[in-house]
C-alpha cells in the first residue's frame, strides 16, 4: 500500500505558477500556486 502512494506523488505533473505559467520549484503536493516571482510582484503594488 505504502508503494502505490509514493508511486502517486512520484508521478503527479510539476506544478505551475497560476499568474505566470513557471513551474514551481516545490513539492507538488502544496497548497501554493503562485511563483515565488509572481509572489514578489504582488508585494510590490
Amino acid at each position: 500500500m505504502l508503494a502505490n502512494i509514493v508511486e502517486f506523488f512520484r508521478n503527479l505533473p510539476p506544478k505551475l505558477c497560476m499568474k505566470c505559467g513557471r513551474k514551481i520549484e516545490e513539492q507538488h503536493d502544496c497548497y501554493g500556486n503562485i511563483c515565488y516571482s509572481c509572489i514578489g510582484e504582488l508585494w510590490k503594488h
